[in-house]
């Protein structure tokens, strides 16, 4: 500050001599007396304590120390790893999540994460009958928080385009190269995906990689490929919309032969039903008239051996009473014990 105001005071005395040349020298004395008067006594207010350049010096003192303490401070976050490195040296232990502080001129804190990241990228995939088919594929993967020290020692930030993508690539064409074009389009896509992440997790787990899983998305097939497809996958739901009609009409001719089945069980079970009715009838008659007759008979046998030819008399003799009493003519036939009776009317 100090060289500052004499450098000012020197340039104004000089700009003064030019302007006046002719000027005696006790005039332009007594200017410069003046002027080094003033810049005197504003010096002298500017470095009054509390006054603004007081003010203004301790906070241009203090800015430098409060840029270093916010440069050696930093925050690792949950998701984050966070790795020292002291005058270009990795350190191998890792930093968790949390306030970290370090000296910034000789270290520094390198923060790599390790959640699943996304990796997309367009690859043109090999296929078995040599076509070419354009793909667009995502990587998931993330990296082992005990592996960073070695990651970064080994492979650098830059970790995804110089080991992930030439991996990947190499495994890509090795698998891809077993199907054909067709398969990355069908159900197979799914076994192509999991033989790429096999191959890619035997070279990269032991890098301190982990490939959760490889997506094969918006697969293009060459045009003479996809329009071949598209007729085979017409044709065969064709076929299988036939097959579907087949088999429909097969369940409905079987659903009629078991209905008219069952329809014949029913009568059979409805006429046996019916015959054991009969037969049950049947028996019933019979055992009725067997046991009317066998009441007969028993009363018959009751009744002669009541009937003796005393009572026969008797009851003859009733019926002659009987007879008498009535006013119609009569012929009565008498032999024997027993009378014959006619009755006719007068």
């Amino acid at each position: 500050m100090k060289i500052l105001l004499l450098l000012r005071s020197m340039l104004t005395r000089q700009r003064l001599q030019a302007a006046n040349p002719l000027l005696p020298r006790s005039a332009q004395a007594t200017r410069h007396h003046l002027l080094q008067r003033r810049v005197v006594g504003l010096r002298t207010r500017l470095r009054r304590p509390g006054g603004p350049a007081f003010l203004a010096g301790r906070l241009l003192l203090m800015l430098p120390l409060l840029a270093t303490l916010l440069s050696s401070c930093t925050v690792v976050r949950q998701g984050e790893v966070g790795v020292r490195r002291r005058l270009g040296k990795v350190d191998e232990q890792v930093v968790y999540a949390g306030p970290k502080v370090f000296n910034p001129f000789i270290s520094t804190i390198i923060k790599v994460p390790t959640t699943t990241q996304n990796l997309e990228i367009r690859s043109n995939l090999p296929s078995k009958e040599g076509l070419t088919v354009g793909s667009e594929i995502s990587i998931l993967y993330r990296v082992q928080g005990a592996e960073v020290p070695n990651m970064l020692e080994n492979v650098g930030l830059q970790y995804a385009d110089v080991l992930l993508l030439p991996v990947f690539r190499s495994a890509a064409a090795d698998v891809c190269a077993r199907y054909y074009a067709k398969d990355m389009h069908s159900a197979e896509r799914a076994t192509i995906e999991r033989a790429i992440r096999e191959q890619m997790s035997a070279t990269l787990e032991k890098r301190g990689f982990v490939i959760e899983n490889v997506l094969l998305k918006n697969i293009t097939l060459p045009g003479g490929l996809a329009k071949a497809i598209e007729d085979k996958l017409e044709a065969e739901q064709d076929a299988q919309r036939m097959d579907f009609l087949k088999q429909r009409e097969t369940k409905d001719a079987e659903r009629r032969v078991i209905e008219a089945e069952g329809q014949q069980r029913i009568a059979i079970v409805r006429a046996e039903g019916e015959r054991q009715a009969a037969i049950i009838r049947a028996q019933g008659q019979a055992d009725a008239m067997r046991i009317e007759a066998e009441a007969v008979r028993t009363t018959n046998r009751l009744i002669n051996q009541g009937l003796t030819k005393e009572v026969l008399r008797y009851k003859g003799i009733e019926a002659f009473r009987e007879l008498s009493k009535s006013q119609n003519a009569k012929t009565i036939i008498s032999g024997n014990d027993l009378p014959v009776i006619n009755t006719l009317a007068q």
